[in-house]
């Protein structure tokens, strides 16, 4: 699952902002991971004036942003398609190194925050953490392995579905 926190400045955003920005974030994952839309969660955080400080002083033009991988960790990704074998732009996916892939996960964020926070003038901050899988639950439910036919059900479902 990946979780994200954004923390702005009181409204940074319009409801209609946080729905084209939240269906950004969630076809990063759907398009190029390959989850389930559930599994994609954004949490906005509006902070009052003078409630963020970067350095000792208060920052508010200043936009926080938190990630938490639970379903895909880029190792996992490697695996994956090192074992399919999957190429875009004739580069094979598996070939790739944890940094590579770091990098290119870092730009397709980019792409969908700069109308939102860079060609606003606001200053961002971004960082992801990796949490591992055995930590995780879904309404009580273990969820399935990577690209596995459970995990696919999930994904067309769009829901958590026993599976065992």
């Amino acid at each position: 699952m990946p979780f994200w926190e954004i923390y702005t400045p009181e409204d940074a955003f319009t409801d209609e902002d946080k729905e084209a920005l939240t269906k950004g974030i969630t076809s990063i994952y759907y398009d190029l991971v390959d989850l389930p839309k559930f599994y994609v969660v954004v949490v906005f955080h509006e902070m009052p004036r003078n409630s963020i400080y970067v350095g000792g002083e208060a920052a508010n033009n200043f936009i926080r942003i938190r990630l938490d991988h639970i379903a895909r960790h880029t190792v996992d990704y490697i695996a994956h398609h090192t074992n399919k074998k999957t190429m875009v732009n004739g580069i094979a996916l598996g070939s790739l190194t944890s940094d590579q892939l770091r990098a290119d996960f870092h730009e397709k964020v980019e792409e969908v925050l700069v109308p939102f926070v860079k060609e606003r003038g606001y200053d961002w901050e971004i960082h992801v953490d990796e949490t591992p899988e055995d930590l995780w639950r879904v309404q009580g439910l273990v969820p399935p392995p990577g690209w596995s036919e459970f995990e696919e059900l999930w994904r067309k479902e769009n829901r958590p579905v026993p599976y065992y």
